[in-house]
């Protein structure tokens, strides 16, 4: 009886130790460019990092930084070392890779990664993250995971350079720390530009010392409206704004992510919040009140006014100060001509600049061109370069401009074909505001429409692109729009699973994209996301509806300020 008891212990024991060993499925999300699996593992737990002296400066950062999350986790220290005898993580440099490439091996002795920059070692920690267990993305010690990583050799690179993510907080604002989470969330799927959409009708979120009364006046709004009813406001004043302190520190914040954040202020047209605060800079001179329903306003920038300039060069400057992005996001987007056709200063520019109606475009139209012109020359003679939405292509566009397609993807194609850089963000595949299932009667109010995660992963972004012109699409982005989207646990719930549908567009080559692999990684995904403490959708495996528990939501202002 003894004995047998005895063998039952030393096969549970051989069975635990196989256990222990045992490699983990990989669900690496982008999808590497190649993967080979091999057999065994290594334990990573406590492993030197090595960082030699050829690395540079923010490559070394990278590795200090894995070395300090890792010790973190795992609860066992991974010291950063020149060169080690044993087993450990080394970074080394391959100036014959690209920018963003990475190689990724990993043998039952250790783990080597090759890459030219720091973004090669940061996407090739990335990866490893996902192949180690969820709780690598927490930030306690969790000593009871398997620290095991599987035996594989990952060769990596990105199909696109540009690849985005959009937050607007002018409907709605988020606070510094949520905004960093959601920096979190991109970085952890290999996304590197933030788009941060700063100005609304509803509401003027940014700092500008020189125009104090932006933040005074039209950072706030006396009521919001209900739902979809358009005729009812709740009358509860809701506002906000970041300083310029808090600015600057979610732009370095990014920036110790790989990301780098592209500052929107939205021109000549949703400006309402602007116009409350300088009703001189409109065409009637008002009075303006920061709107409280969404859609888009008739009241507009006047650029018949030599004022209306002076306000954005200034705007701009302290803009440019705060962003050190190659790119300034001037919008360009919904801008009603209704008050330029009616405004003797607007009607005084056009007679003056010789602009006339033909059957393309109104005589306003080529006024907004002209707008857009004197603003991108402007932003030029700075060192920085324009992005513009797809409206800037009615009339005409300078030679530099590059063009953000959101209405479909026909506006992004004939960017294209006249030789503009474009970046793809067409509605129907990437604004994250729509609804994500069809049971909308359990689903948060939102604006509209219907984008499940499998349609967001069946964007191409260079279909019916001539060859020719593909090289002009940059990249591609998916906005988040916040008219119905109040709370961070809605924002998060809009945001996820769809931006890791996201990453594969925007990473993975066509032929490397399989829908089923990538399904059947959601659970890991999930198991992620619980782990960061965020909130997402599951319908994509059949449940529906919103846990508002999670977050106790805080007033606006509290928030904000």
């Amino acid at each position: 009886m003894r004995l047998k008891f005895t063998k039952i212990l030393c096969a549970a024991f051989i069975a635990a130790l196989a256990g222990c060993s045992e490699a983990p499925e990989i669900h690496i999300v982008p999808n590497p460019e190649s993967l080979v699996k091999g057999e065994g593992v290594f334990k990573i737990a406590g492993a030197s990092i090595v960082a030699g002296e050829e690395l540079d400066a923010e490559s070394a950062v990278v590795a200090n930084t894995f070395a300090q999350h890792l010790t973190l986790v795992t609860g066992r220290k991974s010291e950063v070392v020149a060169s080690a005898a044993g087993k450990a993580v080394e970074f080394a440099l391959n100036p014959e890779l690209a920018e963003e490439e990475y190689k990724l091996d990993v043998t039952k002795q250790g783990v080597r990664i090759e890459a030219a920059s720091a973004a090669g070692f940061r996407y090739a920690t990335q990866s490893i993250g996902q192949m180690l267990p969820a709780e690598y993305f927490g930030k306690e010690a969790a000593a009871g995971a398997k620290w095991i990583l599987p035996v594989v050799s990952i060769q990596d690179k990105p199909r696109f350079a540009y690849r985005g993510m959009h937050l607007d907080v002018g409907r709605h604002i988020f606070s510094v720390d949520e905004v960093k989470k959601y920096l979190d969330v991109m970085a952890a799927y290999k996304l590197n530009r933030f788009h941060w959409h700063l100005t609304e009708d509803q509401g003027w979120r940014i700092e500008i010392k020189k125009y104090p009364k932006l933040t005074e006046i039209g950072a706030y709004r006396d009521g919001t409206m209900i739902d979809k009813q358009w005729d009812k406001c709740d009358g509860q004043r809701y506002g906000g704004f970041y300083t310029q302190e808090e600015v600057k520190e979610v732009v370095a914040y990014a920036a110790s992510l790989g990301i780098t954040v592209i500052p929107e202020i939205d021109l000549p047209g949703h400006m309402v919040a602007a116009l409350a605060s300088y009703p001189e800079l409109g065409c009637t001179g008002g009075p303006y009140h920061v709107r409280q329903i969404w859609g888009v306003a008739d009241e507009v920038l006047c650029p018949g006014k030599e004022i209306t300039f002076k306000f954005i060069e200034d705007v701009l400057d302290e803009v440019m100060e705060l962003f050190p992005s190659e790119y300034i996001h001037i919008g360009g987007d919904e801008c009603p001509k209704k008050c330029w056709a009616a405004c003797p200063d607007c009607q005084k520019r056009i007679k003056a600049l010789d602009l006339k109606s033909d059957k393309k475009h109104t005589a306003e139209q080529y006024l907004q061109s002209y707008v857009t012109a004197r603003v991108q020359k402007y932003l030029n003679d700075h060192g920085r370069k324009i992005i513009g939405w797809d409206e800037i292509l009615e009339g005409e566009l300078a030679e530099g401009a590059t063009v953000m397609s959101w209405r479909g993807a026909a506006g992004g194609i004939e960017a294209a074909k006249k030789g503009f850089d474009v970046i793809m963000t067409p509605n129907t595949y990437m604004y994250f505001d729509y609804y994500q299932s069809k049971h909308t009667d359990i689903e948060p109010v939102a604006i509209g429409g219907y984008l499940p995660v499998e349609t967001v992963y069946q964007c191409n972004p260079t279909d019916g692109i001539p060859e020719e012109a593909q090289k002009h699409i940059l990249g591609v982005q998916a906005n988040l729009w916040t008219e119905y989207i109040a709370t961070d646990e809605y924002l998060e719930y809009m945001l996820l699973p769809r931006m890791a549908a996201l990453s594969e567009v925007q990473w993975c080559s066509l032929e490397n994209k399989d829908y089923d692999r990538f399904k059947a990684s959601l659970q890991h995904a999930f198991d992620i996301y619980d782990v960061m403490g965020l909130n997402y959708c599951k319908a994509v495996v059949g449940e529906y509806g919103m846990d508002y528990v999670k977050i106790e939501e805080q007033p606006a202002e509290e928030k904000a300020e």
